[in-house]
C-alpha cells in the first residue's frame, strides 16, 4: 500500500515529466508501473507506510533488497536497469523538492547486460517481405493495408507506433512527413513515391471512410490498427519466406538505416531521419562492418 503522500508525489512527478520533459504516454505508463512496484516493495520491506519522510531515508541495503526481490521475480537485467533508471529519475526530483541527500539511491549500480544489436534484413529479403506481406490476407483491402504499413516502415524508417499513429488528415501523403517521435521530438521524413502509392492503393480499397480525426490505418472493425496485427502478419510472412525470427516490423526500420548507409548515406543525416538523440544509437542500428563505416567516413569527411 502506497501512502497518500507518496502517491501524490508520484503523480506530481509524472505530470512534470509530461509537461516539462515531453515524455510519451507509453513512457509515463511504464514509469508509473515501475515506481508503484518500487514504493509498494519498500512499504512491505520496511513494514510501514512509506510516506515522504521514510522515503528520504532509504539506504543502500534497502536498494539491494529491492533489486534482489525484483530479480527473484524473474525480471531480467535489462528490465531491472530500466526500472532503476525510473527510480533514480524520481529520486532526483524528490530530493530537490524535499531537500535530502539521494546518494543511496543514485549510487545504486544497474545490473550489467549485453545489448542485443538489431538484425536488419538484406535488401533482397526486405523487398521480398514487401512483395509477400499483402498475400497473407484473402481480403484485398487488408492486404493492401499491410503492404502500405510495411512499406512506410522500410521506405521512411518509421517506428511501428509512428506509422500506426498517422491520421486520415495525413493522406494523401505529402512529399515529407512531420513525425512526432520519442520524447515529443519532431523530425521531417521524406516520403518515397512507392510509400505514397501504397497508402493510396489501400485507401482506395478500404471500406471505412477516411476521416481527418480518425486513424489512417484501420483494423477490420474500423478502429486504429494494432501493432500486434502487424507483428502477426510479419510472422506469417517470414515463415513463408524462410526468414529468421528477427524479421520483425522493427527490423524493417533497421534495414532502412543499414541500406542507406551501405549506399553511401551520411551517418549524421540518417540519425536525423531516424530521430535518434545520439549518433551511437544510429551506429548500433546499422549492420555495416567497421571497414565500411571508415570508408563512408573517409569519403564524407576527407582529411585536409
Amino acid at each position: 500500500m502506497i501512502s497518500p503522500a507518496a502517491a501524490d508525489a508520484l503523480e506530481t512527478w509524472l505530470a512534470s515529466q509530461s509537461a516539462l520533459g515531453g515524455a510519451a504516454q507509453n513512457t509515463l505508463t511504464a514509469y508509473h508501473g515501475d515506481l508503484t512496484e518500487f514504493l509498494s516493495f519498500m512499504t512491505l520491506h520496511k513494514g510501514e507506510s512509506q510516506g515522504l519522510g521514510p522515503l528520504t531515508r532509504i539506504s543502500v541495503t534497502d536498494m539491494r533488497a529491492w533489486m534482489a526481490f525484483t530479480r527473484g521475480n524473474g525480471v531480467g537485467a535489462r528490465s531491472l536497469a530500466r526500472k532503476l533508471s525510473a527510480v533514480k529519475s524520481f529520486y532526483r526530483w524528490l530530493a530537490e523538492r524535499e531537500s535530502f541527500d539521494p546518494t543511496a539511491v543514485l549510487s545504486t549500480r544497474a545490473p550489467k547486460f549485453q545489448k542485443k544489436l538489431p538484425r536488419p534484413l538484406d535488401q533482397d529479403a526486405a523487398r521480398a517481405v514487401i512483395d509477400t506481406v499483402e498475400l497473407q490476407s484473402e481480403t484485398p483491402w487488408v492486404g493492401a493495408r499491410d503492404m502500405a504499413v510495411v512499406t512506410l516502415l522500410y521506405g521512411c524508417g518509421l517506428r511501428i507506433s509512428e506509422a500506426l499513429g498517422l491520421d486520415g488528415r495525413d493522406a494523401p501523403l505529402p512529399a515529407v512527413l512531420r513525425i512526432l517521435g520519442k520524447g515529443g521530438k519532431e523530425r521531417v521524413v521524406p516520403v518515397l513515391d512507392a510509400a505514397r502509392d501504397a497508402v493510396q492503393v489501400y485507401l482506395d480499397l478500404c471500406p471505412h471512410p477516411k476521416e481527418d480525426d480518425g486513424p489512417l490505418f484501420r483494423g477490420v472493425r474500423g478502429g486504429r490498427l494494432s501493432p500486434r496485427i502487424v507483428s502477426g502478419v510479419m510472422e506469417k510472412t517470414r515463415m513463408q519466406l524462410g526468414l529468421p525470427s528477427t524479421a520483425t516490423p522493427h527490423a524493417m526500420r533497421h534495414s532502412f538505416a543499414t541500406h542507406l548507409l551501405e549506399a553511401g548515406g551520411d551517418l549524421r543525416a540518417i540519425q536525423e531521419l531516424l530521430g535518434h538523440a545520439s549518433l551511437s544509437t544510429t551506429q548500433a542500428y546499422t549492420a555495416v562492418d567497421t571497414a565500411r563505416l571508415m570508408d563512408v567516413y573517409n569519403r564524407t569527411h576527407p582529411k585536409a
